[in-house]
């Protein structure tokens, strides 16, 4: 099986092309594109490989810009830091739609369902069995929250937006969500927040600590190969990565 990669970050390639010679090494990557404008000069060119892994998310604009000027009739597997995509997804043929950070197990089960649905249906149809999956995603779309209901005096509700919150901290056993300039106390917990939230956008960097992307300012090297977080807003303390989640904080950080 011949399979293209359509991703504009190097590590990312490299990182899909080791999953792939782990999980399926009969499948031989032709080539890298790592833009719009170089997939639309290939794919007008070169005969259609058996799959494609595209990125959404390219350094020159969307990846769905390439379908407007070519016509790619293999099976895809997007994979992407971002699940909003899921329904663009569905308009072309898509098998499957992987939230980075990728695992073997992604790349494992998506290739299952490809190797099911052919001779089931033409690769120019919508397979039953990825239209499940591109749903699901949707469904878990809109299960993360955009919004808390903070109770306030007078028996009144005060709507908090997500995107307003830089982080979220547990201090004395309660779990509070910090904004520009102030701070409010949740009934959640921090596990049941983190559950609740984008994971392209919100990271549990430690026990305490869930800080969203927009609010990371740079990040020091610390002792015990740690990272010290800084962020765009006043912290009362050092916001450390746990040892065990500096490689996942790293790619989530480098995959936005």
């Amino acid at each position: 099986m011949k399979a293209v990669i359509v991703e504009d970050e190097k590590a990312a390639v490299r990182n899909l092309m080791a999953l792939l010679s782990e999980v399926a090494p009969e499948i031989e990557v032709v080539t890298a594109l790592d833009s719009i404008a170089e997939s639309i000069d290939w794919f007008r060119v070169q005969p259609q490989p058996d799959l494609v892994f595209m990125d959404i998310h390219l350094a020159d604009g969307s990846a769905f810009e390439i379908f407007q000027h070519v016509e790619i009739r293999c099976p895809l597997i997007f994979t992407t830091a971002y699940d909003e995509y899921a329904l663009k997804a569905f308009k072309v043929n898509s098998v499957d739609y992987l939230l980075k950070p990728i695992a073997a197990e992604d790349v494992r089960n998506a290739l299952r369902k490809l190797e099911c649905l052919r001779g089931e249906q033409s690769a120019d149809r919508m397979p039953e069995a990825g239209l499940q999956g591109l749903l699901q995603a949707l469904k878990q779309q809109e299960h993360y929250k955009t919004h808390f209901l903070i109770p306030q005096k007078g028996d009144k509700l005060l709507p908090l937006a997500v995107d307003a919150v830089y982080y979220f901290y547990i201090t004395d056993g309660n779990v509070k969500a910090v904004t520009d300039g102030r701070e409010y106390a949740l009934s959640q917990t921090l596990d049941e927040i983190a559950d609740s939230l984008p994971p392209a956008t919100f990271f549990r960097v430690n026990r305490q600590y869930l800080i969203a992307r927009r609010a990371i300012k740079d990040i020091d090297l610390w002792f015990n190969s740690r990272l010290s977080v800084n962020l765009t807003v006043p912290v009362a303390e050092k916001i450390l990565v746990s040892k065990v989640r500096v490689a996942e904080f790293k790619e989530w950080f480098t995959r936005g």
